[in-house]
């Protein structure tokens, strides 16, 4: 591993990529730390000792949403605005034209991906500014906007700096920004573990239980992250002029989970807003039953797992087009040994997809509940450890290792990654 990480170091220009997402990274942990103006901090930061769910939002911040920081509301605006527009090139034909168009095309899209970003940025920083105007020092309509214009102007930032990141640095850019807000929460759980083993809270069994569960879970993300079926295909031999082509095999790789955390994404938002417009209807009922919801009760956590199941089907069939897929193929005079091409092809792949991705469902189900069960396991408290975080490190490591590994094979050295 270190002769691997020392073939890096070789090639100036993947060190400068390294060193310019280093940069990157240390711009967004400094713009955590600056405050929106207008605001009370200190009243902001007493939620987050009242749930998982706000520490959950405040991990993926990297603390800026605890501390109100022009970085409070992340990247979230740019994923839901990148989720909508992946869902509308399915059901708009210009959307899905531009699509299939190359660069150019993908070029439009983003553009329109970036007007989104604004747009739901300014929605959500409203909707913040509103439901947390009690922290606001001179609440008005003058201090709403301008908190409102602070976080979309560092949402929009934040944007530029993923977009930077994916042009002049190492790996995907928006999803290191995730990643690094995630890691940075990291020494403060570690700190946090070792003063409660000092104060005798937890027992050395309690500790080495934790990160025996830690490791076991990032070991079973790495495997179903990495996890495909391969269907083999075979192309007969064609002959155009004098040359022949075809006559190879190949396959399709089928990923288990082939929606990654999208899924999770979805079922969590669904089940916010229950809990979201309880803050602002004062109805004993409307209460009660938004209590049903509440992060980590038995409902909440039957429901999520439920939906996350339902929109891993859901998220596969909208991205995942088995017809075209069969069609291509026989395009192409490819076929699966032991299928006739067309419709028995397309029925074929649908039932192998819908098998494995029964098995992705389910690990992430289990993956975004399995933290409600940990802290009473182990019977650490406070520390978030697993779920939707766990699978957004370990995929964006994963993701950036490869390319990574790519640029080196590139050069002719040898990789770090055996």
């Amino acid at each position: 591993m270190l002769a691997g990480l020392s073939n890096v170091l070789k090639i100036t220009e993947l060190r400068q990529k390294v060193v310019f997402t280093l940069i990157m990274f240390l711009v967004f942990r400094l713009g955590t730390h600056i405050p929106v103006p207008g605001v009370n901090a200190s009243v902001i930061e007493q939620l987050f000792t009242q749930g998982n769910l706000f520490g959950l939002l405040d991990m993926f911040s990297g603390g800026a949403l605890s501390k109100f920081s022009i970085f409070a509301m992340s990247i979230t605006p740019y994923i839901n605005a990148s989720i909508i527009m992946q869902l509308l090139t399915v059901v708009v034909p210009k959307f899905e034209q531009w699509s299939k168009e190359g660069d150019e095309g993908r070029k439009k899209i983003t553009q329109i991906t970036r007007y989104g970003t604004v747009v739901l940025g300014f929605i959500q920083a409203i909707g913040m500014a509103f439901g947390l105007k009690v922290a606001i020092i001179n609440p008005g309509v003058g201090s709403i906007l301008l908190v409102a214009i602070t976080l979309t102007a560092g949402t929009t930032f934040l944007m530029w700096v993923g977009e930077q990141i994916t042009d002049k640095g190492i790996g995907n850019g928006i999803s290191l920004i995730i990643f690094a807000g995630i890691v940075s929460s990291l020494p403060g759980g570690i700190y946090t573990m070792f003063e409660y083993l000092s104060a005798g809270t937890i027992s050395i069994f309690s500790l080495l239980l934790f990160l025996i569960i830690g490791l076991a879970m990032i070991v079973f993300v790495i495997a179903i992250q990495q996890g495909q079926r391969r269907i083999p295909v075979q192309y007969a031999k064609r002959v155009v002029g004098r040359k022949m082509y075809g006559g190879h095999s190949t396959h399709i790789p089928l990923k288990v989970n082939q929606a990654g955390v999208i899924p999770i994404i979805f079922a969590s938002s669904v089940l916010m807003f229950p809990v979201t417009i309880a803050q602002f209807i004062n109805v004993p009922w409307v209460k009660t039953v938004a209590e049903w919801f509440a992060w980590g009760t038995p409902m909440q956590t039957v429901l999520y797992a439920l939906l996350i199941v339902f929109f891993t089907y859901f998220y596969t069939a909208v991205t995942v087009n088995i017809s075209d897929m069969a069609e291509n193929m026989k395009k192409h005079g490819g076929f699966i040994p032991g299928i006739r091409p067309g419709k028995p092809t397309a029925d074929y792949l649908d039932r192998i997809m819908t098998r494995i991705t029964l098995a992705g469902s389910i690990f992430l189900a289990i993956i975004a509940i399995l933290p409600n069960f940990i802290g009473a396991i182990t019977n650490i408290q406070g520390v978030y450890f697993g779920g939707t975080a766990l699978l957004i490190v370990v995929g964006v490591a994963l993701d950036t290792m490869k390319q990574i590994e790519a640029l080196v094979l590139m050069r002719h050295y040898q990789g770090f990654m055996k």
